[in-house]
């Protein structure tokens, strides 16, 4: 416990704090990023170069092709659910599915007797979505979270809340995206977003337990091993290239932006490793990609919804990234989907440690 505790507050201090450093040090003015609700675009942000899409279409092409190939050569693999047994999609999941209709028509229409709520559809919305993917994966297996660990499950959300609150903290040195709608004060704006950012994690979640039932994660579990003699130096060294990063985040906005993404990973693993405990990527010493690869799939899945139910809203977010802002796919750049596969490992790495947080508790209780 207290590990994770200290691995939580180096976190916090860094992403927190070090921004903030690397602003003071080029002397520019703090005023900008504290702004709350952020209202105000201060970033110039660099415009549209091809010759930077097409370095990043081939650097995430190199990383991805592998994968895919690897899916492809063994598509010839027999379909099974991961765990337990296949089962009628339970009564519950219809409370989720219907009102999740629901609330989509809602999001995207405009009735006037609906116009008080109208800017309020996201968080219903999602938790129909999680309500319904948790149904998915329980039709497939006769198991899920919010069944088998609804304390666990349920933790995750005010955790969620917090993780996502971070990167609305990191997008203020970038301004990678902003919000739409109407006018808050600080108190409105805080009880608005919160329960919408509580949702985060639960539906990645959701969505990696119904993913891991099909058969196809297991074409990863011997594949490309990937063994690293020194975790503690290796973790010590990207810690400090993570924190000089953030560093220069707001300084250099238009080249560090992607570090708003990995920075929470870059430095989670990399104390983990020098704590000497085990993390997601531990497995890569024996070829075992399953996990990894299912976690940025299930990343990628919530983030098409994410974008899709969020181009017809009312109250919406819209993007500005450097260089690569073309070929939209609702409100985001084609290229910045790739943006996902890192985050829903990121997401992983947060809700094992709440979930196992959540096992070492219930086994001190029953000691």
């Amino acid at each position: 416990m207290m590990r994770s505790v200290s691995k939580v507050a180096i976190l916090a201090a860094m992403l927190l704090g070090l921004p903030l450093v690397g602003v003071l040090l080029a002397s520019m003015p703090l005023h900008p990023y504290l702004e709350f609700p952020p209202a105000t675009l201060y970033v110039t942000h660099a415009p549209f170069s091809w010759v930077v899409f097409l370095a990043y279409v081939l650097f995430v092409l190199l990383i991805v092709a592998p994968f895919l190939w690897r899916a492809l050569a063994t598509k010839g693999a027999a379909e099974s659910s991961r765990v337990g047994l296949a089962t009628r999609f339970p009564w519950w999941g219809w409370l989720g599915l219907v009102p999740g209709v629901l609330s989509w028509i809602l999001a995207w229409t405009r009735f006037p007797w609906f116009g008080a709520l109208q800017t309020h559809t996201f968080t219903p919305l999602w938790l129909s979505y999680i309500i319904t993917m948790n149904a998915l994966a329980y039709r497939r297996t006769g198991t899920c979270l919010l069944i088998d660990r609804p304390v666990a499950y349920l933790l995750l959300f005010p955790v969620s809340a917090i993780f996502w609150w971070f990167f609305e903290y990191l997008n203020r040195f970038v301004q990678n995206w902003y919000y739409v709608g109407p006018p808050l004060n600080p108190i409105e704006y805080f009880w608005y977003a919160t329960p919408a950012f509580s949702t985060v994690l639960p539906a990645f979640t959701a969505t990696r337990e119904w993913v891991l039932s099909f058969s196809w994660p297991k074409r990863f579990h011997h594949f490309l091993p990937i063994s690293v003699s020194r975790p503690r130096a290796i973790g010590a060294l990207v810690l400090i290239i993570a924190g000089l990063g953030l560093a220069g985040l707001g300084v250099f906005p238009n080249y560090l932006f992607a570090l708003l993404w990995i920075s929470p990973l870059l430095i989670l693993v990399s104390l983990m490793a020098m704590f000497g405990e085990h993390h997601i990527f531990s497995h890569l010493n024996h070829g075992d990609w399953s996990l990894v690869i299912a976690s940025a799939v299930s990343a990628l899945v919530c983030g098409f919804f994410w974008e899709m139910w969020n181009f017809f809203s009312l109250a919406k977010w819209i993007y500005q990234v450097p260089f690569v802002a073309r070929f939209h796919i609702f409100e985001m750049p084609f290229i910045g989907y790739a943006g996902y596969l890192p985050f829903g490992v990121e997401c992983a790495v947060i809700v094992e440690m709440v979930m196992r947080e959540d096992t070492r508790s219930r086994l001190h209780d029953a000691g």
